[in-house]
């Protein structure tokens, strides 16, 4: 149980809301789950004398990251089929893989051993995309931690249902079976344009508009994508979800690495999210999305790391450097993406994303209390001139101290205290010899 009242101090706060902005010798003071006020220390300790305390004297505290796109199970498949390009990779690894060896259990332990990677690094929210999202659920249900869970929909059969109709109406069960959780909500996850029928998509638009539930998928991830789309239907993709009127505020489309200028007006227009991936791109050689022409037009963008298949990691503090670097670089300009707007897009725009903007994303009063600590005393974030910029060019996950989800301690100085490391780790091990010997 967490104490009615807590007090988490400071050497810096980030509260994201505003940009840019920076509080110095600050506390979050935390009531019942959520934030009851943002405050100098002292004036904290005076208002709140019996509340417990938490000080952090060398750290910042910041609202926790938010992966917006993973498939966490895929954890078990990391490292399995490296420098690969994605078609290769997907269609003769993982598929048959996945055909072969995805099991609830599979899912399980696969989605417990994601949950202990991101717990460490500072992530404590995550857009999911997988198979069996009602075991996916309930080891988040279980792990104090917080996802927007995917009701995944594709035309071909898997090991979770055989039709797009047996798809949502598994993924609608999932949605009612978790409605009332805390921490767990869902989200409409049809694969990709490619994998998914016109039919399908016009059920998904209006089960999403009634239901008012973001829309997440893979879109323009690849040049082969956008020319299949292009010979299959005479169209772009982007186009063709328009068309079928799916490009709305609700829909978060990962990757966008193939956009045009009228494609760019068009993701703005309609209030849609593009979650950028920037490791997964370059390791598949996928291409590189135009973040700094997206965020200049008005577009929201997130942050996201793709499954440990195609990273291979769940790291965001990892991911916050190469995206920054990187839209540098396409850019040619330095000053594109500044270390604020790459830190808001691992945090605030995520949680946009996710539908959860109104509960989490930034450290404000009456939100919830989804916190890290993260210690720059280290060699490598010394001497510290910009809090902000520490976090994004010079920190690793490593120097994650503290986590707390919905005010609930779920990191203690490094060490989590719900996870069992040993068992969950132990399970993972199991699953690498039996994939790599080919037989249980």
């Amino acid at each position: 149980m967490h104490p009615a009242e807590l007090i988490i101090s400071a050497r810096w706060i980030v509260p994201v809301e505003p940009a840019g902005a920076v509080l110095a010798e600050h506390a979050i003071v935390v009531r019942d789950g959520r934030i009851l006020a943002v405050l100098p220390c002292a004036e904290a300790l005076e208002l709140y004398p019996s509340a417990g305390r938490v000080d952090r004297p060398h750290h910042v505290l910041l609202p926790g990251l938010v992966n917006t796109h993973t498939h966490a199970a895929m954890t078990l498949l990391r490292g399995m089929a490296d420098d690969l390009p994605l078609e290769t990779w997907l269609n003769q690894h993982i598929w048959p893989t996945e055909t072969r060896w995805v099991t609830p259990e599979f899912v399980r332990d696969g989605t417990e051993l994601a949950l202990l990677e991101m717990l460490q690094g500072g992530t404590t929210s995550f857009g999911d995309m997988y198979f069996f999202p009602d075991v996916v659920a309930r080891a988040v249900a279980d792990s104090g931690l917080r996802a927007a869970v995917g009701m995944i929909v594709l035309e071909q059969a898997t090991v979770w249902a055989q039709s797009a109709d047996e798809y949502l109406s598994k993924g609608l069960a999932v949605r009612d079976q978790f409605k009332a959780h805390p921490r767990v909500s869902t989200l409409f996850a049809p694969h990709a344009p490619y994998s998914v029928a016109d039919r399908t998509f016009g059920q998904i638009r209006v089960l999403a508009d009634e239901l008012d539930a973001p829309i997440h998928m893979h879109v323009h991830e690849t040049a082969a994508e956008v020319a299949m789309g292009i010979g299959e239907y005479r169209c772009r993709p982007l186009q063709r979800l328009d068309t079928l009127g799916m490009v709305t505020p609700l829909l978060a489309a990962a990757h966008m690495t193939q956009l045009e200028p009228d494609e760019i007006a068009l993701l703005a227009s309609r209030g849609s999210t593009v979650i950028h991936c920037p490791e997964s791109n370059l390791k598949l050689a996928s291409g590189m999305c135009p973040v700094a022409r997206l965020v200049d037009a008005g577009v929201n963008v997130a942050l996201g790391t793709d499954g440990a298949a195609s990273n291979n990691d769940l790291d965001m503090f990892g991911e916050m450097r190469t995206a920054a670097l990187l839209a540098k670089g396409i850019a040619g300009r330095a000053e594109a993406l500044p270390a604020a707007m790459i830190l808001q897009m691992a945090t605030l725009n995520g949680a946009a994303a996710l539908g959860l903007a109104d509960r989490i994303g930034s450290l404000l009063p009456g939100k919830e209390a989804d916190l890290i600590c993260v210690d720059l005393s280290r060699p490598a974030t010394q001497p510290v001139y910009s809090p902000i910029s520490q976090l994004v060019y010079s920190t690793t996950r490593d120097q994650v101290t503290d986590v707390w989800v919905a005010g609930q301690q779920l990191l203690d100085g490094g060490r989590p205290t719900l996870a069992d490391s040993g068992s969950i780790l132990a399970r993972a091990a199991a699953w690498g010899n039996k994939l790599q010997n080919g037989h249980d």
